[in-house]
């Protein structure tokens, strides 16, 4: 039936840096977190999460000479922000920067989806892939012959709107969504009546809140996360969990019009979104169970690459 997918991408950001070296061994440094793998050569370069990623673009671009790989996260991977795929997106974009390989937009999420998926064997869709690669709101479809980007021109004080009142609340707690996308993946590969009816609900209810953006009807838009986020809960008893619940319930209490958790479920964030001047007192609710509470910045740019000078 093809795929639908409402994204936006926000100021947080994936960064990788390569400092080519003279020999043909590879050091992989995590910047924020002060740790070292290597230098090693590619075939002897140990270390899982990070080092995978750096590992199967290096491959994937013939890497014959040695290189430092800095990277650094603004998001923790395992909540929900695709920070994994941005990670791949911001190496994919260092390597073509440095070995002048010519790449389009639709190349570049292309191999992210490839090596993520298929090299490093992440479960998982493609949407983040694209969000990081072509940055903003869009309309992305999935479709057999093609994956296509429609980019939506949403009216600045839409955007502006949609900040002022939008919210992101840390549950406290990451999580690894291999295992909820899996069984996700095999219920619609035996196309189980029960979750095709509900991602058939959900891509209209896509359509539903892409046109309530450009028409800047926030309000519906907010209760279409609150109706979208209650079919998604059908697809996998992992998605939500108690304390989820309860933050939600607080948030709506307490003036959230609607809200949901970003990614595959089971932890991370919760996007909500406030009623105008309430915004304050949700995040005073939600804080006082535990969670933290950071502001919604959206970016209009996906991938950059620049070379620093010497």
């Amino acid at each position: 039936m093809g795929g639908v997918v409402l994204s936006s991408t926000i100021q947080n950001y994936a960064y990788c840096s390569l400092a080519p070296r003279s020999d043909a061994k590879i050091s992989v440094t995590r910047e924020d977190q002060d740790v070292r793998y290597g230098p090693e050569t590619l075939q002897d370069l140990k270390g899982g999460g990070e080092v995978e990623f750096v590992r199967a673009v290096a491959k994937r671009f013939g890497a014959d000479q040695g290189f430092d790989a800095s990277l650094r996260y603004d998001a923790l991977p395992g909540t929900g922000l695709g920070s994994s795929s941005a990670l791949c997106v911001s190496l994919i974009g260092a390597f073509r920067e440095w070995k002048g390989n010519s790449m389009t937009d639709y190349d570049i999420a292309n191999l992210a989806y490839d090596v993520e998926r298929k090299d490093v064997g992440v479960p998982g869709g493609m949407q983040d892939q694209y969000a990081s690669t072509f940055g903003g709101f869009n309309l992305i479809e999935f479709k057999k012959e093609a994956n296509i980007v429609n980019a939506l021109r949403i009216k600045r004080e839409t955007l502006n709107e949609l900040e002022y009142n939008s919210l992101l609340c840390f549950t406290g707690t990451t999580r690894r969504s291999g295992g909820i996308l899996q069984r996700q993946i095999e219920s619609y590969e035996h196309r189980s009546p029960e979750i095709m009816q509900a991602l058939q609900r959900m891509k209209e209810l896509t359509l539903q809140m892409k046109d309530f953006l450009l028409t800047g009807n926030l309000r519906d838009f907010a209760e279409m996360l609150n109706a979208e986020w209650d079919i998604k809960k059908k697809l996998d008893q992992a998605i939500s969990t108690e304390d989820v619940e309860k933050l939600l319930h607080a948030a709506k209490v307490n003036g959230a019009i609607g809200g949901k958790l970003l990614g595959a479920g089971g932890g991370g964030f919760l996007f909500l979104y406030c009623d105008s001047g309430k915004r304050v007192h949700v995040e005073k609710a939600v804080e006082n169970l535990g969670a933290k509470t950071f502001p919604v910045r959206f970016d209009e740019d996906g991938l950059q690459t620049w070379r620093s000078p010497k």
